[in-house]
């Protein structure tokens, strides 16, 4: 965005042609960023031992993204956001020592269906 942005103050960018804005408002970063904020301050209290608890964390952090994206008509995500999405979960929740893929084989799941019970984006 801030390219785009510098671009179009250059004038090297035709105003017709910038859409950056329109795909990302402040508003959707806004609150996207608050809900990872969150989520990022749950990830000590956990005990990478207790499924029950990590899962109960990825299903709060989905279900909030399901309402921003929500809020923004159902298109809030695309296919790359989405899939950033999902990997900034899995890649929080490795940092914070939960083997991902042993939490998942546990419960039957393959490691990229971690949010998929919950997720409507």
């Amino acid at each position: 965005m801030a390219a785009e942005a510098a671009e179009l103050a250059a004038g090297t960018l035709d105003p017709d042609c910038a859409c950056m804005v329109d795909l990302y408002p402040d508003e959707l970063l806004s609150a996207t960023d608050s809900v990872l904020d969150a989520f990022e301050a749950d990830l000590p209290t956990l005990d990478e031992g207790d499924d029950e608890q990590v899962f109960a964390v990825v299903e709060r952090v989905v279900l909030s993204l399901n309402a921003v994206n929500e809020a923004h008509d159902e298109a809030a995500f695309e296919t790359d956001e989405r899939e950033q999405l999902c990997l900034c979960i899995d890649e929080a929740l490795t940092e914070q020592g939960v083997d991902v893929a042993a939490l998942t084989a546990r419960h039957g799941l393959g490691r990229h269906a971690l949010t998929d019970q919950w997720r409507d984006w």
